[in-house]
């Protein structure tokens, strides 16, 4: 199975330092053949990029798997402190394509949502009863 390469001009937004980790992580897959595992010095820093921006668009920007990807983060098994909503960052469509992605991890549990033809209002309502819900 052959791993697509994302061009970075394809997702929108992306900061300096994940631009930075994906040509580290680009150098290292283009100077190695075949299986080797990725150097921990790298999952650190996708880890720290992932607690940042999220594990969804790390993983997605800098091609790693996202269930080992989460797991760096603290997610599973985490001895962190559950902490209060944080802040949520919505990038506008560039095209056509209206998706959304919504991850929820709290001490209830984890949810993925993946929605497709999706508008803002729909994402706005969907909080609405979300944080007003008990």
């Amino acid at each position: 199975m052959a791993l697509r390469t994302v061009k970075l001009d394809d997702v929108p937004e992306v900061p300096r330092e994940m631009r930075r980790t994906h040509g580290r992580f680009e150098r290292w897959r283009k100077s190695h053949r075949g299986r080797l595992p990725i150097p921990d010095v790298l999952w650190s820093a996708a880890a720290e990029l992932a607690r940042e921006h999220g594990v969804f668009r790390t993983a997605k920007v800098l091609r790693l798997d996202y269930t080992k990807l989460k797991g760096m983060t603290g997610g599973a098994g985490s001895k962190r402190k559950a902490s209060g909503p944080r802040f949520v960052e919505f990038f506008p469509a560039t095209s056509g394509n209206r998706e959304c992605v919504i991850e929820l991890d709290g001490p209830h549990g984890k949810m993925r949502i993946h929605w497709k033809d999706v508008s803002a209002a729909d994402v706005a309502e969907l909080t609405r009863m979300l944080w007003e819900s008990k």
